[in-house]
């Protein structure tokens, strides 16, 4: 670009349409809300489970902000091990298996509702073998999307019933004692709900924890 009215050298050298003359790195992380729901749900997104898979539940993830105001536009991701432990994913190192139960996929997304609200609909996983010989109890890894975000955030969700697997769990066991009951779920009529706190001013307060990927 040249101002032809002033006597300084162009800004940029790079000729008009021609893109291979300057150097692009990789743009910053920008947010893209509040359009969650407009561009990314799809019809079954929320359905990791078909209707009538035996051992089906709903998974509620309720996402409030440093206001404790709910966010209504925040868009929720799941991804898990199927109820044997298992993924039907090359990546598993155990090599890919078919899903158990038939028809499960291991991935959801569903927006949130006018209370922050998101329902999946899913299987309870299986315990998940871990380094050193660990093993992780069953838990559902959660990301989050909202307005105000430049990162997606990602927490995990654990399974009341689960006591001893959590004493022993290594990602669970990595958190301070005050911070794991962030992570475990409450029982439902139809499956188990997590309530998330994006922030918190206050380090000792309810914010969730999160995990760098």
């Amino acid at each position: 670009m040249t101002d032809s009215t002033a006597n300084t050298a162009p800004i940029y050298d790079v000729t008009p349409g021609d893109f291979t003359t300057a150097e692009f790195g990789v743009t910053p992380s920008q947010t893209v809300g509040p359009y969650w729901h407009i561009g990314l749900p799809w019809a079954d997104g929320p359905d990791a489970a078909p209707e009538g898979t035996p051992g089906r539940i709903t998974l509620q993830v309720t996402v409030f902000d440093g206001d404790r105001v709910p966010v209504a536009d925040a868009l929720i991701e799941t991804w898990q091990a199927d109820a044997a432990g298992r993924f039907t994913h090359p990546d598993d190192p155990r090599g890919a298996a078919e899903s158990v139960p038939a028809g499960f996929r291991g991935f959801g997304r569903a927006g949130a509702d006018e209370t922050g609200t998101a329902a999946i609909h899913t299987v309870k996983p299986g315990a998940l073998p871990a380094e050193n010989h660990t093993v992780e109890a069953p838990h559902v890894n959660v990301g989050i999307l909202a307005r105000g975000m430049l990162e997606r955030l990602y927490t995990r969700l654990y399974f009341p019933e689960d006591t001893a697997a959590h004493a022993v769990d290594p990602v669970l066991s990595s958190l301070p004692e005050s911070q794991r009951a962030k992570l475990i779920a409450r029982k439902t009529d139809d499956g188990y709900h997590l309530t998330v706190y994006v922030q918190d001013s206050d380090p000792d307060g309810v914010e969730t924890p999160f995990f760098e990927l």
